[in-house]
């Protein structure tokens, strides 16, 4: 640095300096008092301009939500603004916009801003007009996707599942070629990318390198993942915490995997909803310590709360099918220090009267369960009374995907006719039957309680013997074997926006002889909530003398869209349907009858919640159909 002399000024010089620089002070004083031209024409007490964007809708909305200038016109009310800021803000919005178009992928928009002066119009406050073409967007000409690490190594020694698990790793990328290109996009890519390798067992997977070259003048991008997949996490020892009464026994089962297995994310998701399943833990979560040095043998951790040890429920519920109806459940979750369950529920309705009893255990090793049941019903129709009692033992297989039910069962069932409103004992039936049964339920849903998309296929099927005796006890000419087989298929599709299409179809028959008189309880009928809307409950079904009896085949079918009422309601739909089929004697004497109708949805947290309004086309009148029910 160089130093510089500077000579001391006269004593004259001094006083003249110091007398300019006096009257310099005065002078700015002076013109700071002065009204600036400029803010004339905007007082400062103004209040912020109008904007208005034209541009694609979402864009405007982007570019509403974003922009200073127009957050501050939406959102800042009273607040002041001169002209000199408001020049400012007007001078910035292009740019400000066209890094926010960049964002989504429109490299070359075309942006201006235009004022327009209250003054010279009849607006009160300044219009400011912003006017974008956003030209092409960005578009994906190609991506390449890497992985190094463990899963790569195993696909350069032949490993098939390894090479297997590359490809469907890259096919799910989601922007492929063609494909529209933004930041969030490609944010959003990239972190699914990491998580679906986490989720197939590489716990530890990290990007390590990404890139994006856009090219504004072709508007295309060229992108570029290198992810590192580290080790292949397999469960080792498993961790409970929080059991208090229940055995660990009972929750390792339910893990349905040994040591060793790959600790895929799906894994361990089945393992927490089977535990939530078992009715065992009002919560529970399954987590995996995600350490790469522990990788073969990863701590499985589980965290349960139990559910009380024992739970009274009572219920107060109303449909079509069987009226006005209450019920009280009762479940001991550890019997007398058993691994098991026992259930009880009591239903006393107009129409319904049962009680219904099982004492099961809880999961064994391959998710099986052995139970023990039995039941009583009493079912009371306007032509006749249906009285069952049953016992029943066996073994379950529960999953949430597949329910599958193998069981022996006695039953014993007494049917009278209804004549003039009073039973006909003179005319009673009664069998007594034993049966061996299969029943299975087979599911592919978004949601159990509430699903919009997937499959839902039942059947059942059993074989038995059958005794059959009239009113004063002595045998009949109806024992005999038969066979029985019901199939129920279920779907639900979304179709375009906001619409929802839900079918049904339903087949079953009775095999036996046509002098054995097949309990009324393994017999058909239709009619009601579930089966054809716009009939009563079980009223679709043959009659003898003026008598109910339960079909030997059956058949429905339903198809029914929806949708919501509005997007302020999207948990309340409104739905059209239209319904068809009957129970018969044969297939020869088949011949459905037609419901159509509309109603109302209330998607809770328990379930659709419903109710139609139903014409049935047979008996020409118009019916309503209710599922209500309120638990305490």
């Amino acid at each position: 640095m160089t130093a510089r002399r500077h000579d001391a000024a006269p004593p004259v010089s001094r006083a003249v300096a110091a007398g300019c620089v006096l009257l310099g002070l005065m002078l700015g004083g002076c013109a700071s008092l002065q009204p600036d031209a400029q803010a004339t024409s905007m007082p400062a007490s103004a209040a912020p301009a109008d904007v208005i964007i034209e541009a694609p809708e979402e864009l405007r909305a982007l570019l509403d939500r974003h922009l200073d200038l127009a957050r501050l016109a939406r959102d800042a009310a009273g607040e002041t603004l001169t002209d000199s800021e408001l020049r400012r803000l007007v001078n910035a919005t292009p740019a400000e916009a066209r890094a926010l178009l960049a964002t989504e992928g429109y490299m070359d928009a075309d942006v201006r801003a235009e004022r327009e002066d209250a003054a010279l119009s009849t607006r009160v406050r300044p219009l400011v007009r912003i006017r974008v073409r956003p030209g092409a967007r960005t578009q994906v000409e190609s991506a390449d996707l890497r992985v190094v690490g463990d899963l790569a190594d195993a696909a350069k020694r032949g490993d098939t599942q390894a090479k297997a698990l590359i490809n469907e790793w890259q096919a799910a990328w989601r922007l492929p070629p063609g494909a529209a290109f933004s930041n969030t996009a490609w944010r959003d890519a990239k972190s699914a990318l990491i998580a679906r390798l986490r989720g197939t067992g590489y716990a530890a997977a990290s990007l390590l390198s990404s890139a994006a070259e856009v090219d504004a003048g072709r508007a295309r991008a060229t992108l570029s993942v290198e992810a590192a997949s580290g080790p292949l996490f397999r469960t080792g020892p498993l961790m409970i915490e929080g059991l208090e009464r229940q055995d660990h026994k009972s929750v390792r089962n339910l893990a349905d995997f040994e040591p060793g297995t790959v600790a895929t994310d799906a894994l361990l998701l089945d393992y927490q909803e089977r535990l939530q399943g078992s009715g065992l833990f009002e919560r529970s979560t399954v987590s995996l310590d995600p350490d790469p040095a522990h990788a073969e043998t990863a701590t499985v951790t589980v965290r349960v709360k139990e559910a009380a040890l024992q739970q009274a429920t009572v219920g107060v519920g109303i449909s079509a099918n069987t009226g006005p109806r209450i019920s009280l459940e009762h479940v001991h979750r550890n019997l007398f220090d058993w691994r098991a369950t026992l259930r009880n529920k009591i239903e006393w309705g107009n129409r319904r009267k049962a009680w219904e009893g099982e004492l099961a255990s809880h999961a064994m090793p391959g998710l099986y369960r052995n139970l023990l049941g039995g039941g009583a019903e009493r079912l009371d129709s306007d032509t006749d009374r249906v009285s069952s009692v049953r016992a029943r033992v066996g073994r379950s297989y529960d999953t949430q995907r597949i329910d599958r039910l193998v069981f022996v069962e006695a039953e014993r069932v007494r049917t009278w006719p209804v004549v003039a409103g009073v039973l006909a004992n003179a005319t009673r039936s009664d069998t007594l039957s034993a049966t061996l049964n299969f029943h299975g339920i087979w599911r592919d849903l978004d949601s159990i309680v509430l699903p919009t998309r997937g499959d839902s296929y039942a059947v059942q099927t059993g074989v038995g013997q059958v005794h059959s005796t009239d009113s004063d006890g002595n045998s009949t000419q109806g024992s005999g074997p038969f066979a029985r087989v019901h199939l129920r298929g279920q779907w639900w599709r979304p179709i375009g926006e906001r619409w929802y299409a839900q079918a049904r179809l339903e087949i079953g028959q009775v095999y036996a002889r046509d002098n054995v008189e097949v309990p009324e309880t393994q017999r058909f009928r239709a009619g009601g909530d579930d089966s054809v809307r716009g009939y009563a409950w079980r009223s679709l079904t043959p009659q003898v003398a003026g008598v109910d009896v339960g079909g030997r085949v059956i058949g429905t079918a339903s198809l029914e869209i929806a949708r919501p009422v509005s997007e302020s309601l999207p948990s309340v739909w409104w739905a059209a349907f239209v319904d068809a089929g009957r129970a018969a004697a044969r297939w020869n004497d088949f011949k459905p009858a037609w419901g159509a109708g509309l109603g109302l949805r209330w998607r809770s947290p328990v379930g659709p919640l419903r109710a139609d309004v139903a014409y049935g086309e047979e008996v020409r009148d118009w019916r309503l159909h209710l599922s209500v029910g309120i638990a305490f």
